[in-house]
């Protein structure tokens, strides 16, 4: 039991101090504590809007916290680093805050929510919830809910992606607590999924051939006209017609002279056409000796008809 006991002596510590340095840094406005034990002693991380409010003139102020700090809550060596906020608007605690100012001043609660979860969701934020509660309008406590955007109540995304503010504001009728939460903006919840297309199977590329150089392409060139040029030389040698030999009783041709073609007449529309040239008749063949008569009756005389 001696350790369970020294545990939660500890957290009661803790929570005693942040309580202590959130009610001296108040014009400041504070946004977290975070307490890490080191080697060296102890280091305290405060957050706040404007840390020169907290660190004071020639480091007056937060030499007097390191000593309130040292002194009544029996931390060894405490070492303050002060940090700035990036974005006021996206913290819960500061937010809480501001909304307590805001109904001490005299706003309408309904006015000073609505505004409220307005300037979170601006600042970008995934959501917003803020809840005041106490007595707001009589006698009797009731509690009102102002929500926008996407909120998370339990499980693990709760415990990663929520920040958590309160803050007490004194009024006459009595005191009323403001609670705000807020999600993350770049909380990636667990339903929320990418989809990545199939990449595309690109076929395997031909191998590039070396460039040639300039004198080799040239050499090639020179080469394919020289193999050109002869296959025209050879085949203008066989077309070239073969000498004819010259026939018995045939008179030689005069050399320039040219042989005219014979121009065959057109027929006229009317003129008949000339006598056909006969072809030549074929020799009768020799009729075979005939063989011996033979005695034959004589025939009837023929009657010729009218």
């Amino acid at each position: 039991m001696a350790s369970e006991r020294k545990f939660v002596t500890e957290k009661v510590r803790r929570v005693l101090l942040k309580e202590f340095v959130q009610a001296r840094v108040t014009r400041a406005g504070f946004g977290g504590l975070d307490v890490q034990r080191t080697p060296m002693g102890t280091r305290v991380t405060l957050i706040t809007e404007r840390p020169g409010l907290v660190i004071g003139r020639r480091g007056e102020a937060i030499k007097s916290l390191t000593k309130a700090i040292e002194e009544d809550f029996k931390f060894n060596n405490p070492q303050i680093e002060v940090q700035e906020v990036e974005n006021p608007n996206l913290n819960a605690q500061i937010m809480a805050e501001k909304l307590a100012n805001a109904l001490e001043r005299g706003w309408h609660f309904r006015r000073a929510g609505h505004s409220t979860v307005r300037r979170i969701m601006e600042s970008g934020a995934k959501g917003c919830q803020v809840v005041i509660s106490g007595k707001l309008t009589g006698q009797r406590h009731r509690t009102e809910k102002f929500k926008d955007g996407h909120i998370k109540y339990c499980g693990q995304a709760k415990l990663d992606f929520m920040q958590n503010g309160f803050c007490v504001a004194k009024l006459k009728p009595g005191v009323i607590g403001i609670t705000v939460r807020i999600m993350d903006p770049d909380a990636r919840l667990p339903d929320e999924i990418d989809i990545i297309p199939p990449k595309a199977v690109e076929a395997p590329a031909a191998p590039v051939a070396p460039a040639p150089d300039a004198k080799e392409e040239e050499r090639k060139v020179d080469e394919a006209v020289q193999e050109l040029k002869k296959t025209a030389d050879d085949g203008k040698a066989e077309e070239k017609p073969k000498r004819r030999k010259k026939k018995e009783g045939e008179t030689p041709a005069v050399e320039g002279e040219e042989k005219k073609p014979k121009k065959r007449k057109k027929k006229d529309e009317g003129e008949t056409a000339g006598p056909a040239k006969e072809a030549p008749k074929a020799e009768p063949e020799k009729a075979p000796e005939p063989a011996a008569p033979v005695p034959q009756a004589e025939p009837k005389p023929e009657t010729k008809e009218a």
